[in-house]
C-alpha cells in the first residue's frame, strides 16, 4: 500500500514539474479553454438573469395565477366544492356582485370617508404575504396599503364602516364597527380595498338587497328558501403551468374566463428557446476545445515518446504512465476554469452597472448561482480528462524499447 501512495506522488510531481516546465504551451491551453469557456459562462448568466428574472416575477406574483371570470353566472355550493377538490387549483371563494361588494370606511385619524372594494378572503389567500392574518368573522379587515393610508391606521385600530339602501321607500343606513388585523403589501391590491370574510361580504349584498341579516342586527326580508348561489369567484392555480389547464376546462364547461397565460406561455417559450441555443453554442464549444485539447496532448505524447519509454524502463507501469496526460489535462480544466470565472466576474460587475438601471426592480440581468459554478467546473473538468483519452491512447501504446532505439 505504502508502495502504491509512492508511486501516485511520484506520477503527480513528474506530472506537476513537466507541466511547468513548458508554461509556454500549459498556459496557450489555459487560455484557450478559457477563451471557450468565458463567453459560454456570460451567455448564460445573461439568459439566466433575464430570464430568470422573468419566470421568478412570474412564479411569485399571484396575479400571474389568476383566473377570472367573464360576466356573470350561477355557481352553487356543489361547484365551489368541486373545483376546490382540484389538485391544481391552489384557491378559490365565492364572490358577490361588483356593485354590493362595496363599504363605506372612516377613522378618527381621518377627515374623509373612503368607499371601499370589500374582497371574500379566506386561509390560503394568495393574494396576502406570509404572516398576515386572515380576517375572520363579521368585523375584522385587512386593507390595502392606499386605503390605510388614506385613512391613517395601522395594526390593531378600529375603523367605521357602513351601508346604505333604500328599502320600502326608505333610506337606510347601518355601521359596523371593523377592527384591522393586518395591512396588505402594495403589490397585493392597488385600489382602495380591504379583505374580509366571505360572511361579510355575503352581509353587505344581503342589506343592499333588502334582506335582514340577523347575525348583525339588521332587518329586512327573510332569506330565499332556495341554495344560495353566486354570480363570480376568485380563483388561483397552484402553479403558472396550471393556469392553462385549467382555463381550458372551465371553458369546455362552458365559463369563459380570462388568465395571464398568453405571457406565461411567451417567457416558456423563450426560456425553452433560449436554453436550447445555449447548450447548442455549448456543446460545439466544449467539443472543438476538447478534440484540440485531446489532439495537442497526443503530439504531447509523441514529442516525450523518448522520456515516457525510459520511464517504463525504470520500473512504470502501462497504467502509471496513462496519468501523465489525463492529469496535465485535469490542471488545464482547473486553471482554465478559474481564469474563465475570473473573466466572468469582471464582466457580471460591469454588465449589472450599465444595465441595473434599465430594469424595473433593481434586479441583476446577468448573474450566475455557486451552483451554476461548480457544474461548469465539473463540465470542464469532465471534457478535459476525456480529451485526455487521446493522449492515455498514445501513452499506452510506449514500449520500452522504443526509448532504447533512440539511445
Amino acid at each position: 500500500m505504502a508502495g502504491l501512495i509512492q508511486k501516485a506522488r511520484n506520477i503527480f510531481r513528474l506530472a506537476v514539474t513537466d507541466y511547468l516546465y513548458e508554461w509556454q504551451m500549459s498556459s496557450c491551453f489555459v487560455l484557450a479553454l478559457a477563451a471557450v469557456l468565458a463567453p459560454m459562462m456570460i451567455l448564460f448568466a445573461l439568459k439566466f438573469g433575464i430570464i430568470g428574472s422573468m419566470m421568478e416575477q412570474l412564479i411569485e406574483d399571484p396575479r400571474n395565477r389568476e383566473i377570472r371570470p367573464v360576466g356573470s353566472s350561477h355557481y352553487d355550493a356543489a361547484w365551489f366544492e368541486a373545483v376546490r377538490a382540484k389538485p391544481e387549483v391552489a384557491f378559490v371563494i365565492p364572490r358577490t356582485r361588483s356593485l354590493a361588494a362595496t363599504m363605506q370606511l372612516k377613522s378618527r385619524q381621518a377627515p374623509r370617508i373612503l368607499p371601499v372594494e370589500l374582497i371574500p378572503s379566506a386561509e390560503g389567500e394568495p393574494l396576502l404575504r406570509k404572516g398576515t392574518p386572515i380576517p375572520t368573522g363579521l368585523n375584522e379587515v385587512v386593507l390595502s396599503e392606499t386605503a390605510a393610508r388614506k385613512l391613517k391606521v395601522s395594526v390593531g385600530d378600529t375603523v367605521d364602516g357602513s351601508l346604505s339602501r333604500r328599502y320600502k321607500n326608505k333610506s337606510e343606513r347601518v355601521h359596523i364597527p371593523l377592527t384591522v388585523v393586518g395591512i396588505a403589501h402594495p403589490a397585493a391590491f392597488a385600489r382602495d380595498g380591504a379583505f374580509t370574510s366571505l360572511d361579510l361580504v355575503v352581509a353587505a349584498e344581503d342589506f343592499r338587497d333588502g334582506r335582514a341579516v340577523p347575525a348583525l342586527g339588521w332587518t329586512g326580508d327573510p332569506p330565499p328558501g332556495a341554495a344560495r348561489s353566486f354570480p363570480g369567484f376568485r380563483l388561483y392555480a397552484s402553479s403558472i403551468d396550471h393556469v392553462a389547464p385549467i382555463r381550458d376546462a372551465l371553458i369546455a364547461s362552458g365559463i369563459e374566463v380570462r388568465t395571464r397565460a398568453t405571457d406565461i406561455d411567451m417567457v416558456q417559450s423563450m426560456e425553452r428557446r433560449l436554453s436550447a441555443v445555449f447548450w447548442f453554442i455549448a456543446v460545439i464549444g466544449l467539443a472543438g476545445f476538447s478534440f484540440s485539447l485531446g489532439a495537442n496532448l497526443w503530439a504531447n505524447v509523441d514529442r516525450k515518446q523518448k522520456e515516457l519509454s525510459v520511464l517504463r524502463l525504470v520500473g512504470f507501469r502501462t497504467g502509471d504512465i496513462v496519468w501523465f496526460p489525463v492529469l496535465q489535462a485535469l490542471f488545464t480544466g482547473v486553471l482554465g476554469w478559474l481564469l474563465a470565472s475570473a473573466i466572468y466576474l469582471g464582466v457580471e460587475a460591469n454588465i449589472n452597472r450599465i444595465l441595473i438601471a434599465q430594469v424595473e426592480d433593481n434586479s441583476p440581468v446577468c448573474r450566475l448561482l455557486p451552483i451554476h459554478f461548480e457544474i461548469a467546473l465539473a463540465f470542464t473538468v469532465g471534457a478535459a480528462v476525456l480529451s485526455a483519452a487521446l493522449g492515455g491512447y498514445r501513452a499506452a501504446r510506449i514500449q520500452p524499447s522504443d526509448g532504447l532505439r533512440e539511445i
